[in-house]
């Protein structure tokens, strides 16, 4: 189960939900306030968008699933984790944080280009934030891309502003030694955004946490240096899929493909970008 960050929809995993569908089952989520789910009012807290992602799995028929959650989904991944700990056969942090009191923050102007996106439009923002998640080294042309997946999808002020708020008002920092699904901590050494001693932190609080920070990636490391993500995802999930007995794998259905759209709140595939 693939969970998104703050604004994206489910479309910005294609670079990497192709890859992950040529050998597993997958399914990626929008957010409420993101990509086709509805923008309820707000704010929408952590634990209310794990429950979204718990009810997500609900309507798939999956039991458990591995999750990977990159930025906020990060932080989502994070709860739901701890709020469904048996749904969870592995868990994925990406650039993501604990938030609360210990969270290292980000550098002032990184904060103050997330604050005043109500100030700009869609395509100003998209383009104030590139010196904060992408790396100096990556193409620019794998940049416009992005922004091309994006801009479809490009959320509304008070989806954005409902997301930001839960964010803000969440930790998980105190409760992370109670996961208890095997974890690989991921992040761009770059990260300006969320600063990459906040894997630090994660990966040193999560019993037997694996961390694995990529050289030449900053907040988007899937986009900066994808070949060496795929590699320590694929790497991290082989070892857990060995680990799993055969009656497991068919329980929660890995490895099947999945063919239908289940409802606007998400969207599922076998292969390609969502």
């Amino acid at each position: 189960m693939l969970i998104m960050g703050l604004g994206y929809s489910s479309a910005m995993w294609y670079r990497t939900r192709p890859a992950l569908a040529a050998r597993y089952r997958t399914i990626a989520l929008d957010n409420r306030g993101s990509g086709l789910s509805d923008t309820p009012p707000g704010p929408y807290s952590i634990r209310l968008m794990a429950s979204d992602a718990a009810v997500v799995l609900d309507a798939a028929g999956i039991e458990g699933a591995h999750v990977f959650g990159v930025s906020m989904g990060g932080m989502i991944a994070q709860e739901f984790a701890l709020q469904y700990p048996q749904r969870v056969l592995s868990l994925i942090l990406g650039c993501t944080a604990a938030g609360g009191p210990t969270a290292v923050r980000a550098e002032a102007e990184a904060t103050r280009m997330l604050m005043n996106r109500d100030k700009m439009s869609p395509e100003q923002a998209a383009g104030a934030a590139v010196p904060f998640i992408y790396d100096q080294t990556t193409p620019r042309e794998w940049i416009e891309e992005d922004i091309a997946i994006r801009r479809p999808w490009f959320p509304s002020a008070e989806g954005y502003a409902a997301q930001l708020q839960g964010i803000l008002a969440w930790e998980s920092y105190s409760r992370l030694g109670q996961i208890i699904a095997p974890t690989l901590v991921i992040h761009g050494e770059s990260d300006r955004l969320v600063p990459p001693a906040n894997a630090n932190l994660i990966a040193e609080r999560i019993p037997g946490a694996k961390l694995v920070m990529i050289p030449r990636a900053s907040h988007l490391f899937l986009t900066d240096q994808p070949e060496a993500a795929h590699r320590a995802i694929f790497d991290f999930l082989a070892a857990q899929s060995a680990a799993i007995p055969a009656s497991k794998h068919r329980e929660h259905g890995e490895g099947q493909p999945l063919a239908d759209s289940l409802s606007q709140s998400f969207s599922e595939q076998e292969k390609g970008p969502c």
